[in-house]
């Protein structure tokens, strides 16, 4: 039984003797108002108010770290059984609050580039340590008349690992009385699990789905990415041509740019060749500088206006993403890995 579970039920037997419709007034206070203790849900009897804080704590363990321009901050949370999870708040110029969340403890697709899978897989993420992390910075928000107007599900995990779970936090984030984000404002990230691709086609929400890919050729995604030895290039642009042509939603394809590895002028051209080929239409390629771990270098400034220049001039849509909290370990799975190390 999950956490997430164990809670709700928590909340059902402390209003067991309460009318109905309390149950909707404290789901709201929590996932609406963000609030952070029982004793601001002022529509709640006093008595009320105690037995929750009692019962049904909202506390959240985290420790954020705040970058020096503050346009990312990061929390590091630790979950009742010792585990520790990453979320990111991206705040963007034109307004958006961006929140990335994580769906596993670790992750098991021992991708090389990356420091999560670096740490390895330890559990799946219940449903309320997932949306704990959108919570996290809801309130913290708050504080500033702000709201979470985007979240991705590109922390650490592969969420289509966790598959049922993470749509339950879909709901609760798209519910007009929860977070009431709109759909097309909800990001879901994989490395390559076709099957996991074929389920998201039969969500009735238009979601937006984002592949990493990171390489065009399978000689190179095996190396990068493990993932390509069960489901290879042929596999998943298979599985992606079915899910544009069933759903006709745009595909973000995400490739992070290693310098000296996939940077090149040949890997942009093999890059825009295969999408072009394979998925014709409905994608777009969102390059990303790579936050540097340890085991890779970030390409300079040439090679990467080089790559997109390239893919423009083949007519692909590809846009660049702002380098994110470099300066506070932006990329997923560092922060986790240092307080290992400390630990």
């Amino acid at each position: 039984m999950s956490n997430f579970i164990q809670n709700s039920q928590k909340l059902i037997e402390a209003l067991k003797s309460e009318p109905a419709f309390r149950l909707k007034q404290c789901r709201r206070a929590m996932y609406s108002e963000f609030i952070d203790s029982w004793e601001q849900a002022k529509n709640l009897p006093n008595n009320l108010r105690e037995k929750l804080s009692k019962d049904v704590p909202l506390s959240i363990n985290g420790k954020p770290f705040e970058s020096k321009n503050k346009a990312t901050i990061k929390a590091l949370l630790t979950l009742e059984d010792g585990e520790k999870i990453e979320t990111v708040l991206m705040r963007h110029k034109d307004g958006r609050n961006t929140v990335c969340v994580s769906s596993q403890a670790g992750c098991g697709m021992k991708c090389d580039f990356c420091a999560t899978g670096q740490l390895g897989l330890r559990r799946n993420l219940f449903v309320d340590e997932i949306i704990d992390q959108a919570l996290f910075f809801a309130r913290y928000l708050k504080g500033e008349k702000q709201r979470v107007s985007n979240v991705v599900f590109m922390g650490m995990g592969e969420p289509m690992l966790n598959f049922e779970n993470v749509m339950e936090v879909v709901k609760i984030l798209n519910d007009d009385e929860g977070f009431n984000i709109g759909a097309r404002r909800i990001s879901i990230s994989t490395c390559g699990i076709a099957p996991g691709i074929k389920k998201l086609e039969r969500v009735p929400l238009q979601l937006n789905l984002a592949i990493s890919l990171h390489a065009a050729n399978d000689q190179l995604r095996d190396r990068l990415m493990p993932v390509n030895k069960s489901c290879d290039i042929n596999k998943l642009m298979n599985a992606l041509k079915n899910y544009i042509q069933n759903t006709n939603r745009k595909v973000m394809i995400e490739y992070v740019l290693l310098g000296g590895v996939n940077d090149s002028v040949n890997a942009a051209k093999e890059l825009a060749d295969l999408l072009k080929s394979r998925l014709k239409t409905l994608f777009m390629v969102n390059l990303i500088k790579y936050n540097e771990t340890g085991r890779y270098r970030s390409p300079d400034h040439k090679s990467i206006l080089n790559f997109k220049r390239v893919l423009e001039n083949k007519g692909v849509e590809v846009s660049l993403r702002y380098r994110f909290g470099h300066d506070i370990k932006g990329a997923c799975g560092q922060l986790t890995a240092q307080d290992a190390k400390r630990d």
